[in-house]
């Protein structure tokens, strides 16, 4: 009997992530399809660090937070579909064509959509576009390596 992942709750990120506070930036990963598709769900607090400087009086959640929020629902794909073999590292290869469309606050949710668009051995690429609800707010094609070094 063959065993698919189809949501990842945090203690599952936290296996297959090395990641963890502060930087830990996806809360679970539902709707996961193989390494084809994922959608990672981080719901942002104002408890969080970044805001103390990034803006107070105006909090935005960090466009550059989205990005690694959406490569580690990406990691967490690639991973567990190498999970005969627990990779030690993984690594950003590429970031292209990234875009922020609104600003993110506390107390918004934010939905990571990734989509395969190649892979080789032990890389991958992805498309990725962030949400809150139905608005887009960011977007990006994003590669990555995992590595047993």
């Amino acid at each position: 009997m063959v065993t698919t992942l189809e949501t990842a709750d945090i203690a599952k990120v936290m296996e297959l992530l090395p990641h963890r506070y502060p930087f830990l930036l996806v809360d679970r990963v539902v709707n996961i399809r193989g390494d084809e598709y994922g959608c990672g769900v981080k719901n942002v607090t104002i408890n969080e660090p970044q805001f103390q400087g990034h803006f107070p009086g105006n909090p935005i959640f960090p466009g550059v937070l989205m990005i690694e929020g959406m490569a580690q629902t990406a990691g967490v794909l690639c991973i567990a579909a190498t999970s005969s073999r627990q990779p030690k590292s993984v690594f950003f290869l590429t970031i292209d064509n990234a875009k922020f469309r609104k600003p993110v606050r506390p107390g918004d949710t934010l939905e990571y959509h990734m989509t395969r668009t190649a892979r080789r051995k032990d890389m991958w690429w992805y498309r990725g576009i962030a949400k809150v609800g139905d608005t887009v707010v960011a977007e990006a094609d994003l590669g990555a390596m995992i590595s047993n070094r």
